[in-house]
């Protein structure tokens, strides 16, 4: 690989020359880390033998809090003002404009700390769009529809976060779109994601190749900085080798402060291993810590909370499966006590304690179950218990999902209650599965050491998707989640109606930060 110094020194110049714009740097010099300088040099530097640059493509993954959207805001600045490209088209691209916006807003406000560069242009903020009068140019935020994206003829294309893509249909329309350049410039940045069957893992598989030496292009330059699966998360040193920010962008102590808690939690064991050691993770994820969960389990006296108001979760799952009803009580402190109800069908009682392994039987003789009458959950039994706790407690909402409740929801209004439609989607389940391993952790639930309950959370698994949003699943769950899942619906009414602020997990572990 030669480099030509030349262009090199040109692209240096101009971006040190740029100003840093957020934090404990904003308003100083934009000084290149040592992995950011080598990624200019050769992306830059690298030239065609007709002066147009070879690489076309730049992958970059390194984990949040690294400076890459920094780099990129910078890269996306120097393709639009020197790069000697009439009418260039610039692109900041993601899976929402939101997102999109986030590289340009940096872009945006280095251009305003520079007084040659905002001399010449001018930054439309409502639109977000920086544009170049004099040749045409300009530097544009793109939502993510991507069929309204035919038709743009792009020379840079800055797609943040690729790991929180759906599909590859943007992808696909805007890299084709710079045909008739004579050098165009995708930059890819993300950090791992956890969707395998991704545009953004296809990329690092290749990325991964073409450093391996099993694929040849000298036109895509790959850059990542992970932890291998065969390294030592706990380890220090490998964190530096992870993380080419740490120290300067990336706070030693913060991660510190994650790597505690995620020792203590499965489920924080790989969200730091995603988004602190860029490793790809599965999807799916054991969630509690049953250590955690048992100190919750003290037992409390039902009386104490005869009259008091509540909030209801009903998953009604399978006619022929477990139902469950969950009463969350909050204590005005902050805390919640639980109060868990279980029916299953009599007839299938002990085919079902033999297919789930557990003793429905025993928990029947015990009082910890329900059982109705034939083979399917007789929902008039579920209504007349509602009925009976009703009388005890002020059961101010149930949740319910409209999948498999109508008829029974629909009763249940007729007598007056309160019943709240609640999917159980990534979107509506995140917040209130968050806020239980919250206050899980903290100890301020209190189940009561409920065996069902138990047996319950001992069995969930959690669907993560690639913004870090977590829902249950009762698919890759080991065993009956039901109980759990009512407890998570009910949660959320509970934080949503009592003006309880959740507990968030930054107070002990720090900010799980993200490139902005």
């Amino acid at each position: 690989m030669i480099i030509n110094q030349d262009a090199v020194n040109r692209a240096l110049t101009f971006i040190e020359n740029l100003k840093h714009t957020k934090g404990e740097w904003a308003g100083q010099p934009f000084k290149l880390m040592a992995w950011q300088k080598d990624i200019v040099t050769r992306l830059f530097g690298t030239l065609n033998p007709d002066g147009t640059r070879q690489y076309r493509t730049c992958y970059i993954e390194v984990p949040r809090k690294n400076g890459k959207s920094t780099l990129a805001a910078a890269i996306a600045n120097y393709l639009l003002f020197a790069d000697g490209e009439a009418g260039a088209e610039i692109y900041s691209a993601a899976a929402d404009r939101g997102q999109a916006s986030l590289v340009f807003n940096e872009a945006a406000h280095m251009v305003r700390t520079h007084p040659a560069l905002l001399s010449r242009s001018k930054v439309l903020d409502s639109v977000k769009r920086i544009i170049i009068p004099r040749n045409n140019s300009f530097y544009q935020t793109l939502s993510a529809e991507a069929y309204t994206k035919h038709g743009l003829n792009a020379h840079g294309i800055i797609f943040d976060e690729l790991h929180t893509q759906k599909n590859r249909e943007l992808w696909d329309v805007l890299t084709t779109s710079g045909g008739t350049r004579r050098q165009p410039l995708t930059v890819a940045i993300t950090t791992a994601g956890v969707d395998r069957n991704s545009i953004c893992w296809e990329l690092h598989d290749y990325a991964q190749k073409i450093l391996s030496g099993i694929v040849e292009d000298d036109t895509f330059l790959p850059v990542i900085y992970a932890a291998t699966d065969d390294d030592n998360w706990e380890d220090e040193s490998v964190w530096y080798k992870a993380n080419p920010g740490l120290g300067e962008f990336r706070s030693i102590d913060e991660m510190k402060q994650m790597y505690r808690r995620a020792k203590e939690t499965p489920a924080l064991e790989m969200t730091f291993r995603q988004l602190y050691l860029n490793q790809w993770v599965s999807s799916y994820e054991r969630w509690l810590p049953m250590d955690k969960w048992d100190t919750c389990g003290a037992p409390f006296a039902l009386k104490e909370l005869d009259g008091q108001d509540c909030y209801a979760g009903l998953d009604l799952a399978s006619t022929t499966d477990l139902t469950a009803l969950v009463l969350v009580f909050p204590n005005g402190e902050g805390g919640f006590q639980v109060i868990p109800h279980f029916w299953i069908p009599l007839d299938n009682i002990h085919e079902a304690a033999k297919r789930d392994r557990v003793p429905y039987p025993l928990w029947l003789k015990q009082g910890l179950i329900h059982a109705t009458a034939g083979n399917i959950i007789d929902y008039t039994a579920v209504e007349a218990t509602i009925d009976e706790l009703a009388e005890i407690y002020h059961i101010r909402e149930i949740a319910f999902d409209n999948w498999n409740a109508c008829r029974l929801s629909q009763d249940l209004t007729d007598k007056g209650y309160t019943m709240v439609p609640f999917s159980q989607s990534v979107k509506n389940m995140s917040p209130p599965t968050k806020e239980l391993m919250n206050i899980t952790l903290s100890g301020k639930l209190k189940h009561g050491g409920h065996p069902v309950l138990r047996w319950n959370a001992d069995n969930m698994m959690v669907y993560r998707d690639s913004n870090d949003n977590l829902k249950p699943n009762k698919q890759k769950a080991t065993g009956r989640i039901d109980g759990m899942v009512a407890l998570i619906m009910a949660l959320d009414r509970a934080i949503k109606h009592e003006n309880i602020t959740p507990h968030s997990v930054y107070e002990n572990r720090g900010v799980i930060s993200f490139d902005l």
